[in-house]
């Protein structure tokens, strides 16, 4: 917000795809995870049917064979390294290595019939035909899965949407590197460098689209997925100084090897950048499967949370409204993840009015606060129409709490790393809350604690934080003598 942008590099067609997702290696793993078990039962059951006849979970020993299958040779790949993301993305290539997992998991099998004599009661007809059926459908998934993959990622429907900070001679050879990728899950957009008048329009066919501020803008514009820091290793200072700013977006921060990196061979690193030198320095914390169980979290959390607190919403409604004309509902716009826009709800707490242009905290004995409005700010009852915003996507349960526009404005000018608060989604309640720092902030020290406490929840989100920090909202955080 407080950044200079060239208008031109706001946006970029090839970004805000309708239908682009950016594909995860630990989602795509896991996708892989689960269909190989799903092999390994299946197959099993539907041997027993066609060779024996009836219900494999009504049999004997049977039941018990397949479930060992499934957990040694799900181990076994696992161990070998057939879940990583090369691996999933070259089956050809690790054939021979699945084939040696799923005999090894067939062999302890045996072995195990054996050791408790109890081998003559298992048909080897049916061991042997449920492995071969494990092993074929287990490749075959794999092999319909890469040119799944593959295709999806061609026509740019998984991509990852990728900047390049740098445009120096380390940047032509990670282009050249990244252009030979196939299958392309990597969308290159452009090129950012703060000397980009003396590199020319372009590095190895990218356009250069400004500099470093130009590109902070710029990200807050569009999705954008990973960032690839090509800088000299010995040019410490600057890279520390370009990553420390580049921490308050919500992308995943790359530094990419130094020319030497390229003259080695290497190898493929278990992620989308397949044998591409580099290092993650910085990684957000809502990737992969977390999105999945945040979102979760938020939407079903929220459902439940709207019905329970039902009769106190209705009830809190029907106060505001007998008490002074207005709204029951108070609107307001808010930056939200990435700082893009959103209309918070509230309980209105004030006499309504005419909006000041300047946002003012309440303060203590703030005569423009009613009887009502008092008794819900200070119970947080005036937060519960946010279930709604959670609902609806624009917060979540647990996060930063979202600043007035002009006080984001205000304080991100003058407070060193305060959008990184915004690298997701705000919250109803957040770690700074819980940690004492709710209400008026009426210091800069105070609003320095509370982006400290809110950055550190950014950078170290995980579903038991979220949970400690919902349980102590709801042991301490409902009444606080610093809510006016």
């Amino acid at each position: 917000m407080t950044e200079n942008a060239n208008p031109s590099a706001d946006y970029h067609p090839a970004i805000r795809r309708a239908s682009s997702y950016p594909i995860s290696s630990a989602v795509v793993s896991g996708i892989f995870v689960f269909l190989d078990g799903l092999w390994f039962l299946m197959s099993g059951a539907a041997v027993y049917s066609y060779y024996i006849g009836g219900n494999l979970w009504s049999a004997d020993l049977y039941p018990a064979a397949v479930c060992f299958v499934w957990l040694v040779a799900l181990f076994l790949f696992r161990y070998s390294g057939l879940y990583r993301f090369n691996a999933v993305m070259a089956p050809f290539g690790n054939l021979a290595q699945i084939v040696v997992s799923c005999a090894t998991a067939f062999l302890f099998l045996m072995a195990v019939f054996f050791s408790l004599k109890v081998s003559g009661e298992i048909s080897r007809v049916w061991t042997f035909s449920y492995a071969t059926t494990a092993l074929t459908g287990i490749f075959v998934t794999r092999v319909i899965g890469y040119f799944v993959i593959s295709h999806l990622a061609n026509i740019g429907v998984f991509a990852r949407n990728v900047l390049i900070v740098g445009g120096g001679r380390q940047a032509e050879r990670l282009l050249e590197q990244l252009e030979k990728e196939k299958p392309r899950f990597n969308n290159v957009i452009g090129v950012f460098d703060d000397r980009h008048a003396r590199i020319g329009p372009s590095v190895a066919g990218v356009p250069v689209l400004g500099n470093l501020s130009e590109m902070m803008r710029y990200v807050r514009a569009n999705r954008v997925d990973d960032i690839i820091v090509t800088l000299p290793w010995n040019a410490d200072e600057r890279l520390l100084s370009i990553i420390s700013r580049l921490r308050e977006l919500p992308a995943n921060i790359h530094l990419g090897s130094d020319l030497v990196g390229f003259r080695f061979p290497y190898r493929p690193s278990p992620n989308h950048f397949i044998g591409i030198p580099m290092m993650q320095v910085v990684k957000t914390p809502l990737s992969g499967w977390n999105i999945v169980v945040k979102w979760l979290e938020d939407r079903v959390l929220s459902a439940l949370l709207i019905v329970l607190f039902a009769p106190i919403l209705a009830a809190v409604a029907l106060a505001i409204r007998l008490e002074s004309p207005g709204p029951v509902i108070f609107r307001q716009k808010r930056y939200g993840y990435n700082n893009e826009v959103f209309h918070i709800y509230k309980f209105r707490s004030m006499y309504h009015g005419e909006v000041p242009v300047k946002t003012v905290q309440a303060t203590k004995d703030d005569p423009r606060i009613t009887r009502v409005g008092r008794f819900i700010r200070r119970t947080s009852l005036d937060e519960l129409p946010q279930l709604f915003n959670v609902l609806f996507g624009d917060m979540s349960l647990v996060g930063p709490r979202p600043h007035a526009v002009d006080h984001n404005e205000e304080y991100g000018a003058i407070i060193k790393g305060y959008f990184g608060r915004h690298r997701v989604k705000p919250g109803i309640t957040g770690w700074a809350q819980v940690n004492g720092l709710r209400g008026e902030t009426d210091t800069l020290e105070k609003m320095e604690a509370r982006v400290r406490y809110d950055t550190y929840y950014a950078e170290n989100w995980s579903l038991l934080f979220d949970l400690q920090i919902l349980a102590r909202t709801a042991v301490v955080g409902f009444v606080n003598k610093n809510a006016y």
